[in-house]
């Protein structure tokens, strides 16, 4: 009770315990005002801020500008978290002849970076970087911005999200991004791929020794003519060696990007199932679907959007690894061996001859241990920038 109440005439202590409840009560109200609790301090779960209410149409340009910037970004993200150990991989998957006795074995990833750390520093590991992310900006931006379109064309309503449907929508989108940046994945592979310490190689010089690399002529195949006569009027020399290995990486593309978004948006669905999502989402993220907003479901709490996107690496890159070291080998033609330029079924039989069906699979180790961590952060990172931007 407060003090002027209880009058002069109250005990020293009946004052005293008037003042503290005094105390109490304007706490209190300090407390109700700031939205905490004496008891909880100043600790406050960590809360992602709501997305704008808006309703952007995934056909409207506003999406498709903030789509191909989120899928960019994540792209750029994913490689730079891997960039050493995608280099080694490359100069192992190419039988690079300064490094094919380090591959085969657990050891021979860290010794690989040992070595190219200790002759060229930090910017040996990331020899060809430059390139890369020159290359997956719009390789990313392009493959997520398709992978939205085509899935809303394929995909119109809950019951036609089958897994055959995301994983045709993932494997056009991955085919369309592969078919506008191919002549720069081939000019990254290259820069990585090359060792020589006597000069050290530009992206105007490896645009230009490949632009001018002319390959022998090819072998006349006797029994088959109507090989011979395509090998002999196909273009061999200038624009052309830009998309050496452009048929396997087509190829490829269609398991390794179907198989990725597939595992992805799967493993999504499951880590959202309502006996799990008060676990692994994160509340108030989730939108309904109105005259205002477009649908979307609650965000993955980032270990497990991550764990999503790890599980759709692994899944990824074991359907697809065959044909990824086919197509490099074919990048790589004109460098090695006598500089003629291989075809795709004279490199399969090249592979298998060297080291049988395990030469197809050389370097999937480091494979799982680069694709795991660049998909887990790309997809960690395009899901949270189509956050932010609202879409």
């Amino acid at each position: 009770m407060p003090e002027s109440i209880l009058g002069s005439h109250a005990s020293p202590a009946l004052q005293e315990h008037s003042r503290n409840m005094t105390t109490t009560l304007k706490k209190s109200r300090v407390f109700a005002a700031e939205g905490t609790s004496p008891i909880a301090g100043s600790q406050k779960e960590e809360v992602m801020p709501p997305a704008p209410p808006k309703k952007i149409e995934k056909s409207s340009l506003e999406y498709l500008v903030k789509s191909g910037i989120a899928g960019g970004l994540a792209g750029c993200a994913g490689k730079t978290v891997v960039g050493p150990l995608d280099r080694v991989k490359i100069l192992f998957q190419t039988s690079n002849p300064n490094f094919a006795k380090y591959a085969g074995s657990w050891s021979g990833l860290p010794i690989a970076m040992r070595d190219i750390y200790a002759s060229t520093g930090v910017r040996g590991l990331f020899k060809g970087h430059s390139a890369t992310l020159l290359r997956i900006f719009p390789y990313a931006g392009i493959k997520f911005l398709a992978y939205e379109q085509i899935r809303a064309a394929v995909i119109k309503t809950k019951a036609q999200e089958t897994p055959g449907r995301r994983f045709i929508s993932g494997s056009m989108a991955g085919m369309a991004s592969v078919f506008f940046t191919y002549p720069l994945e081939v000019i990254r592979v290259r820069l990585a791929f090359e060792t020589r310490q006597a000069q050290r190689s530009t992206l105007r010089s490896i645009c230009k020794m490949i632009y001018n690399e002319h390959p022998p002529p090819p072998i006349n195949n006797t029994s088959n003519p109507v090989a011979s006569v395509a090998a002999t009027i196909t273009p061999r020399q200038g624009l052309a060696n830009f998309f050496r290995g452009f048929t396997p990486t087509m190829l490829g593309m269609l398991p390794y990007a179907g198989a990725s978004f597939l595992a992805h948006d799967t493993m999504s669905d499951v880590l959202r199932i309502p006996a799990l999502a008060p676990y692994t989402t994160l509340a108030n993220t989730s939108r309904e679907e109105s005259t205002t907003t477009t649908y979307k479901p609650a965000q993955l709490q980032y270990w497990a959007e991550l764990s999503a996107g790890g599980f759709a690496g692994f899944f990824s890159q074991t359907v697809s690894y065959p044909l990824e070291v086919i197509r490099r080998r074919m990048q790589v033609g004109g460098v090695v061996g006598d500089g003629h330029r291989l075809s795709m079924a004279e490199v399969i039989k090249r592979v298998y001859m060297e080291r049988g069906w395990r030469g197809f699979f050389v370097g999937l180790t480091i494979g799982y241990v680069k694709v795991i961590p660049m998909a887990a952060t790309s997809f960690f990172i395009y899901e949270r920038g189509k956050y932010y931007f609202g879409i």
